[in-house]
């Protein structure tokens, strides 16, 4: 029977309000007369077009809890600024209007002259891209179709990180035009404008006939903790090679450094020696073209994992060797030959070579990979380990030249790119979500460190540390080495959480908003020729749309290109599995070995 003093309360705020939107409302928070007060939470918020927002109503000075909910002013909304339920959630328009804000009002059913507000600011939606037409073309002038969701008028396409003259067709689809000087597979991606500025996950096209080259990583040094000699793996646009220094600080800031505790220390999770029986940091080893490829079975996560066979070697070093216990136990493999990066989570070796893993994936050096959304990788925030960790080769040389990974103890059910994958432990708002980064203060003092300290403490003011796994806090990952000095590197814990900074997060994927897209398309996979003498060789071909990057099994591994030749030495069934950022496809064909 509450219905009737809750209509006659709304029908007199509409009353109020009149032309005025909501004027007759309470601006705010505040008691009424007869002492009955609302509260929103959040009290503002950002919210993308389409998506939707909980807001919750806090009534005090009365029993009844029972809120009536408006948009402008306007019981459960409109069409034009978005709905809202009687529980309180918003429905943001799939188009923004003018201005992008709206006013979210709770009313108090015991006294409607009793009612809270939240600001909200609309943003622009994140784009999905799904596809590049074409997926290959020449040095010079070119033109691409793009193909997805979530486009907006004003929408920039992104070329290897630079813009393209680009041409707004519909929602789903947008040309683009420029020129491309050099050879190599460069990433293509899709940036809505603001408010809200987001980019979407990209998609490779090969340029040039040549491809990408391999002979980039023909200088790292063979060997466990062998040396890249300067080779930094990804592109220069990549996410884990940009320079943040100047990028903005993230508004919830302070909150997300307050959760994680403001004194706490920054740890070194790596040295020289051992500790407990086992080394300190993550190992990795470097292998050739001699490398055997072998089989990997999964024992977790073989559904979000990338199928063999993989080069890795029976004396690869698991993390926490020589008695690597019940750790991680990681296994980082760098191909030199193909700059191919291999890495393991949970592995462990079979007698006859081949291994045993939670999770594996595949990492192309010449590439912007991306993962495919809500798949995790060998760690947990379906990042890479390897361009993360701090080296001994590369501080000697007096240089990072990329972000380094970190743990936190709690993070919450949400990614930043180019992270693709949770493992929330907490509820909490201000928990971090992976692949949030911190950026030490542009004004920390580094002068009374030790030269390796600063190099470590310079990085992390240029490019910063990216969240990548539950762990201690503030914990920084890096390579097992003799050469580190263990004394120096503690000094370290002298910066504390407070001297950092969170860059802005944008956009931070939720289960709500989690980017949707097309698998890849496997329109031919054949083999010529499909049936062969013993020893004789056959080549597989293919053509796919929106593929990010190749695997053929068994016996191949990743390739890059349309085309691979082996020996097969008895009757096989190989498969092409076809991965980009929403998912996988595969396509089988059966050479029979006379």
């Amino acid at each position: 029977m509450r219905i009737a003093p809750l209509g006659f309360g709304l029908s007199l705020i509409l009353m109020q309000l009149g032309c005025g939107g909501t004027a007759g409302v309470p601006a705010g928070p505040g008691p009424s007369p007869t002492g009955v007060s609302v509260t929103v939470v959040p009290n503002q918020a950002n919210v993308r077009a389409g998506t939707q927002q909980q807001f919750n109503a806090t009534v005090t000075g009365t029993s009844n809890s029972s809120v009536a909910w408006l948009v402008n002013g306007t019981p459960g909304g409109t069409a034009a600024a978005g709905t809202i339920s009687t529980s309180g959630v918003y429905t943001a328009p799939n188009t923004l209007p003018n201005p992008n804000s709206v006013t979210i009002t709770a009313v108090s059913e015991a006294d409607s002259s009793a009612a809270g507000t939240s600001a909200v600011t609309l943003w622009n939606p994140t784009p999905s891209l799904s596809s590049v037409n074409p997926t290959s073309i020449g040095i010079g002038a070119f033109s691409l179709t793009l193909t997805g969701s979530n486009f907006v008028s004003g929408a920039q396409v992104l070329f290897g990180g630079t813009a393209l003259t680009t041409t707004f067709v519909s929602s789903s689809e947008l040309t683009a035009s420029g020129s491309a000087a050099t050879a190599g597979m460069i990433g293509v991606a899709v940036q809505n404008p603001n408010p809200g500025s987001s980019t979407s996950g990209t998609v490779n096209v090969q340029v040039g006939s040549g491809g990408p080259q391999p002979s980039a990583c023909s200088g790292v040094s063979l060997g466990e903790g062998g040396s890249l000699n300067g080779f930094v793996p990804f592109p220069a646009d990549n996410l884990w090679n940009q320079d943040i220094s100047s990028a903005p600080v993230d508004p919830n800031s302070d909150a997300l450094i307050n959760f994680i505790g403001a004194s706490v220390p920054v740890h070194p999770d790596f040295g020289s020696g051992l500790y407990n029986g086992q080394s300190m940091g993550i190992p990795y080893i470097v292998v050739g073209a001699q490398q055997s490829f072998v089989n990997i079975s999964f024992t977790a996560y073989g559904d979000e994992s990338d199928p063999g066979p993989m080069p890795v070697p029976a004396n690869a070093p698991i993390e926490g060797y020589p008695a690597p216990g019940n750790g991680d136990r990681h296994v980082l493999v760098l191909d030199n030959s193909n700059c191919w990066l291999y890495e393991l989570y949970n592995a462990s070796v079979n007698a006859d070579g081949s291994w045993n893993a939670g999770s594996a994936a595949v990492w192309d050096l010449l590439a912007d990979e991306q993962r495919p959304y809500t798949w995790t990788s060998a760690d947990a925030a379906g990042l890479p380990i390897f361009p993360g960790l701090a080296r001994y080769d590369e501080v000697a040389s007096g240089q990072i030249n990329h972000a380094l990974r970190f743990t936190l103890q709690f993070s919450r059910a949400a990614f930043v790119p180019p992270a693709s994958h949770w493992a929330a432990n907490s509820s909490s708002a201000s928990a971090a979500p992976m692949g949030m980064r911190l950026r030490l203060k542009s004004s920390f003092d580094v002068s009374t460190f030790s030269t390796t300290n600063q190099v470590i403490l310079n990085a992390l003011k240029k490019y910063g540390m990216i969240m990548a796994d539950n762990g201690s806090s503030m914990y920084i990952s890096g390579d097992p080495d003799d050469r580190w000095d263990n004394s120096d590197l503690h000094l370290l814990g002298n910066v504390t959480a407070s001297d950092f900074e969170v860059v802005q997060m944008n956009p931070i994927y939720t289960a709500a908003d989690i980017p949707q897209g097309a698998a890849p398309v496997i329109n031919v996979f054949i083999a010529s020729p499909q049936s062969v003498a013993a020893g004789s060789q056959v080549t597989f071909s293919w053509d796919v749309t929106g593929g990010g990057y190749f695997v053929v099994s068994p016996q191949v591994g990743a390739v890059r290109g349309t085309s691979v030749s082996v020996t097969p030495s008895q009757t096989t069934t190989y498969t092409l599995s076809a991965t980009n950022q929403f998912g996988r496809t595969t396509a089988s064909v059966n050479v029979t070995v006379q």
